[in-house]
């Protein structure tokens, strides 16, 4: 299996849009009534803090890759 990096953003984002479909199956399966614009704030919400964890994912791994930079490649030699 090929490996892929982590995206802490994108499983948020999937976790809240799979509760959203279970508050509707519920109320498709009559287990308890749910109004139309109900879903809306869960959705809204997140998404908005996917975005926020995809950010702070991103710009932890740009710190973390350029501290590896700084460390272990110390450039080109330019000393002719």
């Amino acid at each position: 299996m090929l490996r892929h990096e982590f995206q802490p953003g994108k499983l948020v984002i999937g976790l809240f849009l799979i509760a959203a479909g279970v508050v509707y199956a519920g109320d498709v399966g009559g287990l308890w009534v749910t109004e139309w614009f109900a879903v809306i704030p869960l959705v809204v919400v997140g998404l908005v803090l996917g975005g926020v964890v995809a950010g702070v994912n991103g710009a932890i791994r740009r710190h973390r890759r350029a501290g590896r930079r700084s460390t272990a490649d110390p450039g080109p030699d330019i000393s002719g």
